[in-house]
């Protein structure tokens, strides 16, 4: 019999082009197997740069190159890695880091990991850290497949994408930024780390009635935000446990470590939680399934569970011991029992969700990001968040954004009540997801007939257990168009190369494999219009969609998998535009001069250079471990602030960027004066219900000239800027090496807008 390492060995390159190869490669050469016909997507007249879509892995092997043998001519591959005198280039180069020292502490506070020296990284070493992992996952899903790698060809294309993210041209989202080419990637081969944001919908929870519950707590802690619905609302009775003659209620035991951690003792009912992620997740599985599915109360030990202050190395932070985790079974108890015999209601759906994710806030991250979507027409759902009808949910309804299923047509102004007392519910018109990619009579393709709703942010349309990777391009820190179409190439190549790595979750995959759908995003839309103008925004939006679209078909061929169902979007941003010095999104600024405040922990190593430099430290009002640094930022000669942008205005640039850039969603919050704006909203909701996929509102305050004690943003005018800076000296950041300290990364979308932090937090920042 012949074995695959010797067939492999006599295998040649005219074999390749034989009968025999064709199944392996027709996907790559539309049946035609003549590889020295290069596929051109670009006419001459289109693009000044054809060489833009020259995808530097072309599929010629009649060539010298001895890097470019098909890969399963070879058993093995190594690693791929940026040449060392390439990064040796960078290494003096400095980072040009935005908003003076903001984009600088953003980074080494969030981003910066600790090496293998026990040395923080520096900028170009994340950043060859992002590239080699992106080009790691491309080589190895080549390698899986038997295609083609082409290593030269690799190094080139991986050089020209670590330039154009040196240069803060385009940014992975933060989750890329911490995890990328990490342990978390390279050897747990944990991909889900990687996505942004996901959606998963109860409407067949009735099969398994705690796996909603369960995705959204596993996701969370792996720094997922996740959007769910309300669909399952009626669709089975809580049954209650088993009943036992002896009920324990207390459920903290010292057992001895040499225990079982990992299974559940079918006669004592007692779990050992382990100290990970599963584990917790495993624990609150079990403790629902009992309510569900009629079993035994689960006793739980969290002996095994790290102490209180120790870090979490994989994920970032320090671990907050077993006391959250606690709380939440406790929780889920109290709220289960007192709904024994009722059927499950919306209100039940949306309480178990928030109280996962204010454990997951208090025992894995600082933050949470979750969206509810329910039914517009339901005044239970709507009245969530007043907590005069529901005190019960003062505690934890601060855990997710609540938006509804807007019906075409629907008479907007009960809702809109709500929307004016306390800014919510949203709206996602699920409708226009499901039928349209951009707005536009071209588009209505229905290629989301399968879309469920959408992410905490709203900015991707999304099918249930369907994961969303992002990436933000900043088309103001480029000089013309083709430059920003070269950047776009390779945005769109991060983004697509995310899509190759597997989940832990069989449910996610199959929509994974199916959609690649991805979200390239543009923040600094401010900036630009400012310096630019409106119309050639159109322009650069009109033609990279077109170019991005001919990418997808090159890349998907070379990689062969399907085509992304969609690609564009635009995220709301938040810390990662901070790095590039962008306006988040398509939000303008609070004012072209401003203060920005931030936390950072006192302890930490940035805070004696910035006092070195003249920059105001003060410690924390509500947190005594933090302390607030005030810096001066100056958005943009002449920019127009956001309180003089009008509502109508700003659901005119969204409808704008639905129109000519994202195919799947523009995240939009409107904000309005509740005075004079107010008793429009249902009338600019029946105009722009046509010209959207969803938008959520925010009423200013009536009252802002009386501030509260340190607000993440102070409006400031130019002589207090100038007299502010002129006090200030560079920051040297040169001797943090002396105490490395792994970052504490931003979790889920990195955005305020869609970022939830606790009601004992309204005057942080989410830094």
């Amino acid at each position: 019999m012949l074995t695959i390492k010797r067939f492999n060995l006599i295998l040649n390159r005219n074999i390749l082009k034989s009968s025999l190869a064709t199944p392996i490669i027709s996907t790559l050469t539309n049946n035609n197997n003549n590889f020295n016909n290069k596929i051109c997507l670009f006419s001459s007249s289109t693009f000044k740069n054809n060489e833009i879509l020259d995808n530097n892995y072309n599929y010629n092997n009649n060539n010298n190159d001895e890097n470019s043998s098909p890969l399963f001519l070879k058993e093995t591959i190594k690693a791929f890695k940026l040449k060392k005198e390439f990064i040796e280039k960078y290494s003096k180069k400095k980072a040009p880091f935005g908003f003076g020292v903001l984009g600088e502490i953003v980074y080494r506070r969030s981003y910066s990991r600790v090496k293998d020296d026990n040395t923080n990284e520096q900028w170009f070493e994340t950043v060859e850290r992002v590239v080699n992992g992106t080009y790691n996952i491309q080589r190895k899903w080549i390698e899986r497949h038997g295609l083609e790698w082409n290593q030269s060809k690799a190094q080139k294309s991986a050089q020209e994408m670590y330039n154009r993210i040196f240069e803060m041209k385009f940014l992975p989202p933060g989750r890329g930024l911490y995890s990328c080419g990490s342990s978390t990637t390279e050897s747990k081969g944990l991909f889900a780390a990687l996505n942004n944001c996901a959606f998963v919908s109860t409407i067949d929870m009735k099969k398994n009635p705690s796996k909603p519950f369960i995705f959204l707590m596993d996701a969370s802690m792996l720094g997922v935000g996740v959007g769910f619905d309300t669909k399952g609302e009626g669709s089975f009775i809580i049954k209650g446990q088993l009943q036992q003659q002896q009920q324990h209620h207390h459920h903290h035991h010292n057992i001895s470590s040499s225990s079982s951690s990992s299974q559940l003792n079918s006669q004592s009912n007692l779990f050992i939680v382990p100290d990970s992620r599963e584990g917790w997740v495993e624990s609150v599985q079990l403790l629902l399934d009992s309510f569900f599915l009629k079993r035994s109360d689960p006793i739980f030990d969290y002996s095994s569970i790290r102490k209180k202050g120790e870090p979490i190395k994989g994920f970032g932070g320090v671990c907050c011991g077993y006391e959250p985790l606690k709380e939440l079974h406790d929780e889920i108890r109290t709220l289960l029992n007192k709904h024994v015999g009722k059927s499950i209601s919306s209100t039940n759906i949306v309480d178990l969700m928030n109280i996962i994710g204010k454990c997951v806030v208090a025992g894995n991250v600082r933050q949470a990001a979750e969206i509810a979507f329910g039914d517009p027409n339901s005044q239970e759902y709507i009245n969530l968040k007043n907590y005069e009808i529901n005190p019960h949910r003062a505690s934890f309804g601060w855990c997710s954004n609540n938006s509804v299923f807007a019906e075409l047509g629907m008479d907007y102004s009960k809702v809109c009540e709500s929307i004016i007392h306390n800014g919510e519910p949203g709206f996602a018109w699920l409708d226009n997801m499901r039928k349209y990619s951009r707005m536009v009579p071209t588009e209505l393709d229905n290629k989301d007939s399968r879309a469920m709703g959408g992410n905490p942010c709203l900015e991707q349309t999304l099918e249930s257990y369907e994961l969303c990777c992002l990436v933000e391009t900043f088309p103001n820190n480029h000089n013309s168009l083709d430059d920003y179409l070269k950047t776009l190439k390779y945005a769109f190549l991060y983004a697509k190369t995310v899509t190759l790595g597997s989940t832990q979750w069989p449910d996610t995959n199959k929509v994974l494999l199916r959609n690649r759908r991805i979200g390239c995003s543009m923040s600094g839309i401010a900036q630009f219009i400012h310096f630019h103008g409106l119309h050639q925004l159109r322009e650069w939006c009109t033609q990279g969609y077109q170019l991005l679209g001919q990418l997808d078909e090159r890349y998907s061929e070379w990689l062969a998998i399907p085509k992304s169902i969609k690609k564009t979007s635009i995220k709301p941003s938040g810390t990662v535009s901070l790095l590039a010095g962008a306006t988040p999104g398509m939000h303008y600024p609070i004012s072209e001069y401003y203060i920005r405040r931030i936390r950072v922990q006192k302890d930490s190593d940035l805070i004696p250079p910035l006092i070195e430099a003249g920059y105001h430290v003060e410690p924390a009002f509500e947190n005594k471990t933090n302390v607030v640094v005030e810096i001066p930022i100056h958005s943009g000669k002449g920019i127009r602030s956001a309180n003089s942008i009008t509502m109508w205005e700003q659901l005119s640039l969204a409808a704008f960027l639905q129109k000519y850039w994202a195919d799947n969603q523009v995240s939009c919050t409107v904000s309005f004066d509740p005075i004079k704006e107010a008793p429009q909203l249902k009338h600019a909701l029946d105009y722009f219900q046509y010209q959207l996929k969803g938008v959520s509102f925010l009423p200013n305050p009536i009252n802002s000239s009386t501030p509260y004690k340190q607000m993440p943003y102070e409006e400031i005018d130019e002589t207090r800027y100038n007299q502010i800076i002129a006090n200030l000296k560079p920051v040297d950041f040169k001797m943090l090496n002396n105490s490395p300290l792994e970052p504490t990364p931003d979790k889920f979308c990195d955005s305020s807008s869609c970022t939830i932090v606790s009601d004992n937090s309204k005057t942080l920042n989410n830094l």
